[in-house]
């Protein structure tokens, strides 16, 4: 349904009352301005300090606290250089391919990578697991470049959807093999927190590509999550 509305340019004219809580994605990529790198990580901090000290005025809060005083450029510290790292292609992890010596022809599953992100909707923290697997096409990856691609698009303002399919595409491109598989399953603070207030529900997304688009090969996936 929100799929048909984008594309008849109708949600446009919707109000954010009318959208409600729905987990909208317009894309693939990050809603990103063309000018978002014009100046520099220092410059932002500056600038964010400054409007985050605003928030905090207008809220009522008294930034001669000593408690308080130095919160604005401590949140602008973390957005930039940690929860919303992965905005900047800079910080995109350098990723070494490796011959398949070993001939290993099966899956390769690397499970239960935890990751935090943050819900572009309402700026609260996402917490999950992420469990990739692929088959080799003749190069295999590090393991812990696995956990740097996973910890690269977590990092930034996201939809589970898209973060799903990010980590997907990337993993296609570097390994160049469409037999990829992803799966999140993420607990949304938005929810749990906020709004309905449901402290038990859990999101899963899945991505099943090439040779993992079969209903054995989801079984045998999902098999080996299920071992502890």
């Amino acid at each position: 349904m929100l799929s048909t509305l984008i594309k008849e340019n109708i949600l446009n004219n919707l109000s954010e009352k009318e959208i409600g809580d729905d987990h909208i994605s317009t894309g693939l990529e990050t809603p990103m301005r063309k000018d978002a790198f014009n100046i520099s990580d220092q410059e932002k901090k500056e600038q964010i300090a400054v409007l985050f000290g605003e928030i905090m005025n207008v809220m009522g809060l008294d930034l001669t606290d000593d408690s308080l005083k130095g919160t604005p450029n401590r949140v602008a510290k973390m957005y930039i250089d940690e929860i919303f790292s992965g905005l900047n292609p800079e910080n995109k992890p350098k990723i070494a391919l490796f011959d398949n010596k070993y001939r290993y022809n099966q899956m390769l599953v690397e499970k239960n990578i935890t990751f935090y992100s943050n819900c572009e909707h309402h700026f609260v923290p996402i917490i999950g697991k992420a469990h990739l697997a692929y088959i080799s096409s003749g190069k295999v990856i590090g393991l812990s470049k696995l956990n740097r691609i996973v910890e690269y698009y977590a990092k930034r303002p996201q939809v589970q959807e898209r973060l799903t399919n990010q980590i997907a595409n990337e993993l296609k491109e570097i390994l160049n093999t469409e037999d990829i598989a992803v799966i999140i399953d993420a607990k949304h603070l938005c929810v749990s927190s906020r709004g309905v207030k449901d402290d038990t529900s859990a999101t899963v997304t899945t991505y099943y590509g090439g040779a993992f688009n079969t209903p054995d090969k989801i079984r045998e996936l999902q098999s080996y999550l299920t071992v502890y």
